[in-house]
């Protein structure tokens, strides 16, 4: 049972077993809008045409093209609805509740066809074990409100944090953006210069690390058992598990083979601002030094 807390909160509190069958209902919900964006746009360097991005509201596809009309999804975690609307004035919209993912996929597809938006999606989700067609999926059908405005909360307050950070960067530098993929925020920065190509890598991997990277983000907890913040540099230069980084609580997983620092220690810091932006910048200086970026053409 979730618990009232102050919608001011910028870092609310988000233990993962208060809502994880949300967050895998949610998880999929956002694989369904994530995969028509990916069908309606045109391919960006590193899948950059396929996250979703924070709004004042919850996430949007942004305008996506279709014939003659622009149509867009966005997630409202305030009203607690998907709308799609369209350049025409057409809109439609369904309320975010207790369903299942085979009868959220049904009425997304139903109101894009009564829109007269004919958009066919590959239905099996991606990056996660033993995927399930969107169809066929009886078993996620949770839908907490209140946990669903929290984790959009931290991911405005992220994004705010991100894009300050990234403004810093002067190379090549993505958005703040959400992976649905993942399920992940982040902002990735890069060297400029190719990476060795991963053996045995997918198309997915091949094409996200072609450059060398430092990338930043934040996941909601799967897989770590409560949410954290995380950056890793790829290719990992020697001896970047043994930098020192800031603040004192993050460190290096040999698991992940990223350095961790978890929510909890940011959100429950006197300066939590303060503190994601010393992680976000001592990680990458360590990457950056060691693996030998061009940091004065590279940094403002």
């Amino acid at each position: 049972m979730s618990q009232p807390e102050k919608s001011s909160e910028v870092w609310p509190s988000l233990p993962l077993e208060e809502w994880k069958d949300t967050y895998a209902t949610l998880h999929m919900w956002t694989q369904v809008v994530g995969k028509i964006r990916l069908a309606q746009t045109p391919p960006v360097n590193h899948w950059w045409n396929v996250p979703l991005y924070v709004t004042a509201r919850g996430l949007t596809t942004s305008a996506m093209p279709y014939d003659a009309r622009d149509f867009q999804i966005d997630f409202d975690f305030i009203a607690h609805k998907l709308v799609i609307t369209c350049s025409d004035g057409s809109e439609r919209t369904i309320p975010l509740v207790p369903r299942s993912v085979a009868e959220f996929y049904m009425e997304v597809m139903r109101a894009l066809d009564e829109l007269g938006i004919r958009v066919k999606i590959w239905t099996t989700p991606v990056e996660i074990p033993n995927p399930v067609p969107f169809e066929q999926d009886h078993e996620h059908a949770s839908y907490d409100a209140e946990y669903a405005n929290r984790f959009w909360r931290i991911l405005v307050q992220t994004e705010r944090i991100f894009t300050e950070f990234r403004s810093r960067f002067i190379g090549k530098v993505s958005p703040a953006h959400f992976f649905w993929g993942s399920f992940d925020m982040a902002v990735t920065r890069f060297s400029g210069r190719r990476a060795p190509e991963r053996e045995g890598a997918d198309i997915i991997t091949r094409e996200a690390y072609s450059h060398e990277v430092i990338s930043h983000g934040f996941w909601p907890g799967a897989g770590l058992g409560q949410p954290a913040f995380y950056s890793y540099t790829a290719p990992e230069p020697e001896g970047l598990k043994q930098e020192r980084v800031y603040p004192e609580k993050a460190f290096y997983s040999d698991e992940m083979k990223e350095f961790l620092l978890f929510y909890d220690d940011v959100r429950n810091a006197a300066e939590p601002n303060e503190i994601l932006m010393k992680f976000l910048q001592s990680t990458y200086e360590a990457g950056a030094r060691l693996a030998k970026w061009d940091r004065a053409s590279l940094e403002r």
